[in-house]
């Protein structure tokens, strides 16, 4: 696996100012010049809460007014508070619950002249004035690469996956399973979805050991299954089993520290939330954004963990 530059220039810290989770104003109320709405789909996930951070630093320093608002995973409940954000917001950032879910939202803004942008997860339809999202793809060859590597290229490998639609879990599967196609020894006996959620993953690989006791490797599309993953494996995490998340979240790399990952490929999720508002703020002032904007993600190991800081 190539090496890779551990250049993490981004902080956040828990003592940021963050913007306030209150009822959002009515509809009809109109939207300052400079107010932009990021609709996350969950904030149980702590990697969207380093995303929030750092657009709220990144607002700060800009001048902007940022309306945060978390629909829990629930397409239904994002597909509202879209909806007000047409009145709201001057631009909206959105990080969808379903690509394919949230497709007429945008359309609606598309119709109102607000621009879009999105975040981490792209949408199927409608226009979109800049797409910012990791290296997913690349994320997921480095993740086979390195699970291959620890399993020294042979045995019975399962995946977790997140929630069906979304392109970022789309997109690191396709990347995982081109890659670990080369390793003719590999077998991946089951690719079952755990929704991005601990406690689900870890009832997925319960179900899945009672199938195929012999299993040597599990990787899961970010950390928090890869945790769920370790608590359902006991003693075997780490040692006859080798488990690799995604993210890069604090207690993903602390597991890699402990010996229960071997690895976790890290976004830098306090940049993607600045670039985001950053890309809002050119809008805003007349600019035009960039299209497509990949960060690069960063494979987190034992090696090389005294140089991360998780973000």
């Amino acid at each position: 696996m190539a090496n890779k530059l551990l250049a993490l220039a981004v902080t956040a810290t828990l003592a940021m100012g963050v913007s306030a989770c209150s009822p959002s104003p009515e509809p009809e109320q109109e939207a300052s010049d400079r107010t932009v709405t990021l609709a996350l789909s969950t904030e149980k996930n702590p990697f969207f809460l380093q995303v929030r951070y750092g657009a709220q630093a990144k607002a700060n320093e800009l001048g902007l007014d940022l309306n945060v608002v978390d629909a829990g995973d629930d397409p239904a409940v994002q597909e509202r508070q879209l909806a007000e954000a047409e009145a709201q917001s001057k631009v909206v950032i959105v990080n969808p619950t379903d690509s394919d879910e949230v497709r007429g939202s945008v359309e609606k803004l598309n119709e109102k002249g607000v621009p879009v942008i999105t975040l981490d997860r792209a949408v199927n339809g409608g226009e979109v004035a800049a797409h910012i999202s990791s290296d997913n793809v690349e994320g997921g060859r480095d993740a086979a690469a390195e699970l291959a590597t620890s399993i020294r290229e042979q045995g019975e490998v399962i995946v977790l996956t997140g929630l069906e639609g979304s392109s970022s879990s789309e997109d690191r599967l396709a990347g995982f399973q081109e890659k670990i196609a080369s390793y003719p020894k590999i077998n991946v006996v089951a690719v079952e979805a755990a929704d991005f959620e601990r406690s689900t993953a870890r009832e997925v690989v319960q179900q899945l050991l009672a199938a195929h006791p012999d299993v040597a490797g599990i990787f899961a599309e970010n950390d928090e299954m890869a945790l769920g993953a370790v608590e359902a494996l006991g003693e075997r995490a780490g040692k006859d089993v080798k488990v690799i998340g995604f993210d890069g979240t604090e207690e993903g790399v602390r597991a890699v520290k402990n010996r229960k990952l071997i690895a976790t490929v890290a976004q830098l999720s306090s940049e993607l939330g600045a670039r985001a508002v950053e890309e809002a703020g050119t809008i805003l002032d007349g600019g035009t954004p960039d299209k497509e904007i990949a960060t690069n993600v960063v494979v987190v190991t034992r090696d090389n963990i005294e140089k991360y800081r998780p973000l």
